[in-house]
């Protein structure tokens, strides 16, 4: 994405909404410039007037003048920057919000494809690198070149001699920034990388701790951790070393230029061609020259640090969702809620291999239908691809004898729920947790989906009840409590489609009776699609499919598969064994 495509983009998307604040800071940047300027010129009469004509009536007035603009120039700076700050949290939030609502709305496969730690740095660290050049380096830009230009002004009426002289310095500042500037944008786009590695090792700390401590790693980890911050320290070192690279290079040209001025203002003043007070005017506008030069020569860093992160963050936002409605999608009317899958094939991606085959189902609507095969055979992405969290990639997906890909997708998922293994819980109450699936619903429908699915039982324990705070993805819940809550999340939402996957894994007899008892409520005259590691929970299914490899290898009721399949007989016979 070309610079001049990405600076348009963020005029027209965030800043053109604050325009009439940042023409408020840059007023107030004018007044900078000027009271800077007057600073400047003041020292001539003052110089003149006081110490070489001795005017006794001039010795209180010219330094209140000089007191009043230092005072402007203060009161001017605070406003110009006050102002900005707020216009540069603003956009830090509108952009903060459209990566996040992109995110939030982007298809699974996105989300897929990077980790979280990652998006969090873009969330973070380009975001700040964004705003500081749509706020800071605006207001740089506004204040220091009008400064700049009154200064030059001054030092212009002065003398212009040894104004030519000092203007070198501009081009030369110029040239040092934007070779400086090519280098920042490389070190930045590194560092931001190592931000997002980071982060991605930090989620993944927490998120195993147990597991560190268990295999005793507490040494190894640190000695991670600390190759982690070792290479983002010297990427972050390198970035601030390369802005501080402008102060040597301005010392020193500001150095050269105070000695060619010297030497070249005393051979005028010899020559009587200048006046001492028009010479320490000069030299002082000269020297307050040097902040604004040396601003502007490092605004070219943090655009360039600024556009780098851009175009990282655009694209987010820009996101194009594969999974979306077609123009004249339609509301999806369920009846009966009988499934077809129709020829599908699917693969995850181009490069990997084909996961489903030509899969061909007919599952009754209002009964139970079970999913059997080795992991790895196709199941869950069966299970994904009905909500449409995935498309396919040929053939059809049919409700009803309505396709799904005809129908909206808000209408679709309505009618679904979904209860998995990897029960997904906020670090919120019971009671948010529960209500997750309807937010309209009244406590009273809260409390008898818990008295359900058995959660009850659990949550008048606790000391705030329903109340009660659960922590990160509900460390404080056992998996078979978490699982409960997730199928009162079900029954709450009242779909006429269930979708189980491996919902009673890893759990011991007694809780897995309670939630068997409470799937049985929540499926009851329900389509419901099954994936279970223990057939015994699903041997009264309507109708087990066996899936080898992405294929549907037989499909019947437990005692016909028995007979006709050698690949589900030996799936029972070895349940059988292990029970």
């Amino acid at each position: 994405m070309k610079s001049s495509i990405v600076i348009k983009r963020l005029y027209k998307d965030y800043s053109k909404k604050f325009l009439n604040k940042i023409i408020f800071s840059a007023f107030f940047s004018i007044i900078v410039a000027v009271s800077t300027s007057g600073i400047a010129w003041l020292l001539d009469p003052a110089i003149k007037k006081i110490f070489i004509d001795k005017d006794e009536t001039l010795i209180f007035v010219i330094p209140g003048f000089i007191i009043i603009a230092f005072a402007t120039k203060g009161i001017s700076l605070y406003l110009a920057k006050s102002t900005m700050i707020k216009v540069g949290e603003e956009i830090k939030k509108i952009l903060q919000f459209d990566m996040v609502s992109s995110l939030i709305k982007a298809d699974t496969k996105l989300i897929d494809t990077k980790h979280s730690g990652k998006f969090i740095s873009n969330l973070t660290f380009d975001v700040t690198h964004i705003t500081n050049m749509l706020s800071d380096a605006i207001l740089a830009l506004f204040k220091d070149s009008l400064t700049l230009l009154g200064l030059l002004i001054v030092m212009f009426y002065q003398n212009w001699k040894l104004s030519l002289i000092s203007i070198v310095m501009i081009p030369l500042a110029t040239i040092a920034a934007k070779t400086l500037g090519k280098r920042i944008s490389k070190v930045a786009t590194e560092a931001q990388e190592r931000s997002g590695f980071l982060n991605s090792y930090l989620i993944e700390l927490f998120k195993n701790h147990k597991l560190i401590k268990i295999f005793q790693k507490e040494y190894y980890e640190i000695d991670r951790s600390d190759k982690h911050l070792e290479i983002l320290k010297d990427k972050t070192a390198k970035i601030r070393t390369v802005y501080i690279r402008v102060s040597p290079i301005m010392e020193t040209f500001t150095g050269i230029m105070i000695a060619i001025l010297i030497f070249y203002s005393g051979r005028l003043i010899i020559n009587e061609e200048i006046d001492i007070n028009n010479f320490f005017s000069f030299l002082a506008a000269m020297m307050l020259a040097y902040q604004p030069v040396r601003s502007l020569a490092t605004i070219t860093m943090a655009v360039n640090q600024g556009l780098s992160a851009a175009r990282r963050i655009l694209p987010i936002i820009d996101n194009d969702n594969e999974i979306a409605d077609k123009e004249n999608a339609k509301d999806l009317i369920i009846k009966n809620a009988d499934i077809k899958f129709e020829d599908v094939i699917f693969k995850y991606d181009e490069k990997n291999d084909t996961v489903l085959n030509k899969i061909n189902l007919n599952i009754e609507g209002g009964k139970m239908s079970a999913l059997v095969g080795h992991s790895g055979s196709g199941k869950s992405t069966i299970l994904n691809l009905i909500p449409r969290f995935y498309n396919v990639n040929a053939g059809d997906i049919k409700i009803d004898n309505q396709s799904i890909y005809e129908s909206k997708i808000k209408s679709l998922r309505n009618h679904i729920s979904l209860v998995s293994q990897d029960t997904t819980l906020f670090d919120d109450t019971i009671k948010n947790n529960i209500a997750y699936a309807n937010m309209d619903a009244t406590d009273k429908e809260i409390h008898e989906a818990a008295r359900l699915s058995y959660c009850e039982e659990f949550i008048k324990e606790l000391p705030n009840k329903y109340e009660t705070i659960i922590g990160e993805n509900g460390i404080r819940l056992s998996g078979g409590e978490k699982q409960r809550i997730s199928i009162a999340r079900a029954m709450l939402k009242k779909t006429p489609i269930i979708l189980l996957d491996e919902a009673t894994s890893s759990l011991d007899s007694e809780t897995e009776e309670k939630i068997q008892n409470a799937l049985n409520l929540l499926t009851k005259d329900k389509t419901t699609i099954v994936i279970a590691h223990r057939l015994s929970t699903i041997l009264n299914s309507n109708k087990i499919f066996v899936i080898e490899k992405g294929e549907i290898l037989a499909s019947g009721k437990h005692n016909e598969l028995l007979e006709s399949s050698t690949q589900y007989k030996s799936f029972y016979e070895k349940q059988v064994r292990k029970e």
